[in-house]
């Protein structure tokens, strides 16, 4: 409990020195997008890599396919629960509460939380955990702001996303025994460890961006109790039926248990679509989540 306590003070004050920065103005929009990009195409990949060579793979393969196709139910089950939760939402609502029910903010808050609860195997677990999530944000998650999906766009983009890269190379070692060099490992160890430090501050940077007199929204409130409370609510009561590991249970509800992903507000924009409520969506449901994942952790 204290391990978990300090990791949650610890990503509190992360994200405050995010925010202080952005408020400063010691980095502009561009600047932040900039970092945003950092995080996502070279130290997020970097870390997958350093967290799949540092876990072993004896006897781990069924446990490691266990949690994936939990993954995979998880995303159908968002799929359907979105379309009913918010069916009744204006067309715009409606399109940023669905994507923000498939595609949840595991990758920036998941994986250190992962990692700082469970080690280098939990951020194993949520890497593989993530590559359903990854494949439905550009498959299933695109086509609810689009309309359309271009399928040759869609499988390039999955099977070139680096994160995605990363896992399956980090398969291919864990089941090869193949291993980098040191002077590359040692690189790729270096970028991977300032994920936590980035990723949380990025998350900081966009809190700084909203004007909190127009904050509330009761229907961002009802997302934010749905993506929060409902959704690990249920992958905890199903989870606990069946026979899995500790790690692996506590991951998939832990994962399950996160806000909406910077992506909602990122498309919202891009397509025309409500993208001040999109915003307040990521926001209201990050700030919220420091203490559900509190609470979930302590209930795991």
């Amino acid at each position: 409990m204290e391990k978990i306590l300090t990791l949650q003070v610890t990503i509190f004050l992360l994200v405050a020195a995010g925010f202080a920065v952005k408020r400063l103005g010691m980095i502009g929009p561009q600047g932040q997008k900039n970092m945003n990009d950092l995080v996502i195409y070279v130290i997020l990949p970097c870390n997958i890599l350093h967290a799949f060579m540092s876990s072993p793979v004896e006897g781990r393969l069924g446990y490691y396919l266990e949690v994936l196709l939990i993954s995979i139910g998880i995303q159908v089950f968002c799929v359907l629960y979105g379309r009913i939760a918010f069916r009744e939402e204006p067309e715009g609502r409606n399109k940023c509460l669905r994507y923000g029910t498939i595609c949840s903010n595991a990758g920036f808050l998941g994986n250190p939380i992962a990692e700082g609860i469970y080690g280098a195997e939990g951020l194993v677990l949520a890497s593989i955990y993530l590559i359903p999530q990854r494949i439905m944000m550009w498959t299933s998650g695109l086509a609810v702001f689009s309309g359309t999906t271009n399928r040759k766009a869609t499988i390039k983009k999955v099977l070139t996303h680096p994160c995605i890269v990363m896992s399956e190379l980090g398969l291919l070692m864990m089941l090869t025994g193949w291993k980098l060099p040191s002077g590359l490992t040692g690189a790729v160890d270096a970028l991977g460890n300032c994920n936590t430090a980035m990723s949380m501050m990025v998350v900081g940077m966009i809190l700084a961006d909203i004007d909190l007199k127009d904050f509330w929204d009761t229907t961002v409130a009802k997302f934010t109790f749905h993506r929060l409370i409902v959704i690990p609510g249920v992958v905890y009561v199903i989870c606990r039926f069946l026979p899995l590991d500790r790690n692996a249970f506590g991951i998939c509800v832990l994962l399950a248990a996160m806000p909406a992903g910077a992506t909602t507000s990122i498309l919202a924009e891009k397509y025309g679509v409500d993208s001040p409520f999109a915003t307040k969506m990521v926001i209201f449901s990050t700030l919220l989540s420091l203490p559900t994942i509190c609470m979930w952790s302590m209930l795991l």
